[in-house]
């Protein structure tokens, strides 16, 4: 249950549409809804200010299309879908209205909203191979209502492309960095940039990469300040967390 529909159910009373006993029935369903193999959280947007995302990977075509479906029936008009391929988004496709990015591997239902945050995240890249988990960083941030700026291929291999693009660096509200390697990328724009780093390691690397633990220990280790990380190649949790620290004055609102 969103805000929305709680402001919608009490302006009902306020009007005398709605009795208070009845307001109280709707406002009383379950805050989370048992389909079986899964238990779909409705009440999220009440809490959070987000509403569930679907974790795509792992669940059967027709787990994802039921958990879409029993959105839609409680009233959610935007669900996004992560880590699908194009196949299970063809197969979603056929019953509910997506709309699949194949970079970011996401699935979006609704129109993106428009921005609310307090500034513009950006969203840089070690390399060109960083690019699928930065851009599902950068689509998590804008179906979350969020200004997005994308720095891709400004890694430390080649410093001048990311000094190239300071203007973008000082003036973000906060930074999601994304690389592989050895994972300095972070490190550079958090030792330049006044604003939150918040740092994604990739698996992107050679051997001794190990899977992108070689940048994750890079990333802890960093001697920037004001730089924080999250999970190999979470791109998801990266633009999360970047929505978060972008929409904290609209807390207070």
């Amino acid at each position: 249950m969103s805000q929305k529909s709680i402001i919608e159910i009490l302006e009902s009373v306020s009007r005398g549409e709605l009795t208070p006993h009845d307001a109280v029935t709707k406002l009383k369903l379950e805050p989370f809804q048992d389909l079986g193999f899964a238990k779909i959280d409705h009440h999220r947007e009440l809490r959070q200010g987000v509403a569930e995302v679907i974790y795509g990977a792992g669940k059967t075509d027709e787990h994802i299309i039921r958990i879409m479906s029993a959105m839609r029936e409680r009233g959610q008009e935007n669900i996004m879908v992560t880590r699908i391929s194009q196949e299970t988004a063809d197969e979603i496709s056929k019953v509910h209205p997506l709309k699949y990015n194949a970079l970011a591997k996401i699935g979006l239902l609704g129109e993106l909203p428009e921005p609310d945050g307090d500034g513009t995240i950006v969203v840089a890249t070690g390399g060109t191979s960083d690019m699928p988990i930065a851009e599902e960083a950068a689509l998590t941030a804008e179906a979350l209502g969020n200004r997005v700026t994308r720095l891709y291929d400004v890694g430390v291999s080649g410093v001048h492309r990311l000094l190239h693009n300071m203007e973008p660096i000082m003036t973000a509200r906060v930074i999601v960095a994304v690389a592989g390697m050895e994972g300095a990328l972070p490190s550079v724009i958090g030792g330049l940039a006044d604003c939150p780093v918040i740092a994604v390691p990739t698996s992107v690397g050679y051997g001794a990469s190990l899977g992108g633990i070689a940048a994750l220990l890079s990333m802890l280790n960093s001697c920037a300040s004001g730089v924080s990380v999250v999970n190999i190649d979470n791109g998801f949790g990266g633009g999360y967390l970047a929505h978060m620290i972008n929409h904290l004055s609209n807390k207070d609102k």
